[in-house]
């Protein structure tokens, strides 16, 4: 991963996890959405163009995102051949191999709440390792979740998941806290990782299951 910060290439020890670790986890995260991109591009019978075309905005765009706002330039997205490889061979995979469009509800929301966790905590620890205040570290892991699949939903003119009553990015926020928490005590990096990544995909897991939501607005006017 090409970064432009020295800190991050030689982070204090115990800080922020290897490069390896984060590596890692950014290849995860993008993987998984760019199934759950991919799998939207299936439900509307796109061609494999656009199936691939969403596959790699919802696997790549949080990170870019990211990147771009703490100055690691070029964005790792695009410093390198892995995560677009990634994101196309998870699109292809997802629309060879799916099994009924009409089944496919219940795989794009368990891929994008791992993606959500996944990014998450690889955003918070990328933005700690380039020296940012603890707080905007874990917003700007908020943002990494939340970017690709808000980028996916507008492309197939869906309202972003984000901007519903559901529990999304406060289930990324969350996920996020614990990487910060860690980076305070200072907990093991990779351990302090996976949890805050399982802790954002129950919790988004549990809002979709039970139904929890953030309070809605009242009095609209009435669409149309």
């Amino acid at each position: 991963m090409i970064v432009s910060s020295p800190e991050y290439l030689n982070p204090p020890l115990g800080t922020v996890p290897a490069g390896s670790l984060l590596l890692a986890l950014d290849l995860a995260g993008t993987a998984v959405f760019a199934v759950s991109g991919a799998a939207v591009g299936v439900k509307y019978r796109l061609d494999v163009f656009g199936v691939c075309v969403l596959a790699v905005v919802a696997g790549v765009g949080g990170g870019l995102i990211r990147d771009v706002l703490i100055g690691a330039v070029p964005p790792a997205a695009l410093a390198g051949w892995r995560y677009v490889t990634v994101a196309l061979a998870a699109g292809l995979i997802t629309f060879w191999g799916h099994p009924g469009i009409e089944r496919l509800r219940t795989p794009i929301l368990v891929f994008d709440a791992a993606g959500l966790g996944l990014f998450a905590v690889s955003g918070t620890e990328k933005a700690l390792g380039f020296g940012l205040h603890p707080v905007v570290a874990a917003l700007l892991g908020m943002l990494t979740g939340i970017g690709g699949g808000m980028l996916r939903d507008l492309l197939v003119s869906e309202i972003p998941t984000v901007l519903r009553s559901e529990l999304y990015a406060l289930a990324a926020l969350a996920g996020a806290a614990v990487v910060v928490a860690g980076h305070w005590l200072p907990l093991p990096a990779a351990p302090v990782a996976l949890t805050g990544a399982a802790l954002c995909f129950a919790m988004r897991i549990a809002a979709l299951r039970r139904g929890w939501s953030l309070p809605r607005a009242t009095g609209a006017p009435p669409e149309g």
